[in-house]
């Protein structure tokens, strides 16, 4: 029987090789493939289809338990270089062990908006920011996973480029 995988241990932000304190959430992006409906001749209906390698935009939020230097830092109209490091939980069930899974995120983010959120005495302030991705890429244990980047042809999943060479060359690139 294969590891169970639990929890979310902690997690941290920082850019530039700088900690971000204060944030309490980070919402990664959710990455879906551009697709298109097929019909026609020897087709008896519609289908949808995944267009190799080509992504809808992508958003990343973070919530800030109140306002800081670093939630109006991350607004300045620029590219940042963004790192989360998590710890997850496994257990392995027959043996009982609990063990600790490093997971990377690394992201380029543009702002695209800062809420301020509330002032109301001894209560969080929900303070949120929500950025453009330009780059993503997950790490699991060291070994990556997962990258997208639109601007540079990079669309690899599990291991593989998803036929971004093949497409390259056909570009003459």
């Amino acid at each position: 029987m294969g590891q169970v995988d639990e929890t979310m241990i902690g997690f941290a932000v920082y850019e530039d090789a700088v900690e971000y304190l204060g944030i309490s959430e980070v919402t990664p992006p959710e990455i879906s493939n551009i697709t298109t409906e097929i019909e026609g001749a020897g087709i008896n209906g519609k289908y949808e289809t995944s267009i190799l390698g080509q992504v809808e935009p992508m958003t990343l939020s973070m919530n800030f338990r109140v306002i800081t230097r670093n939630a109006v830092k991350l607004f300045e109209p620029r590219r940042h270089n963004i790192t989360l490091m998590g710890a997850q939980q496994k257990q392995d069930p027959t043996k009982g062990n609990v063990g600790v899974v490093k997971v990377k995120h690394e992201a380029v983010i543009v702002p695209k908006k800062l809420n301020l959120g509330k002032m109301a005495t001894a209560t969080a302030a929900d303070v949120s920011g929500e950025y453009a991705v330009m780059y993503w890429s997950t790490y699991i244990d060291g070994k990556k996973m997962l990258e997208i980047d639109p601007l540079n042809y990079v669309y690899y999943v599990n291991g593989q480029d998803n036929r971004w060479e093949e497409i390259k060359k056909a570009l003459g690139k």
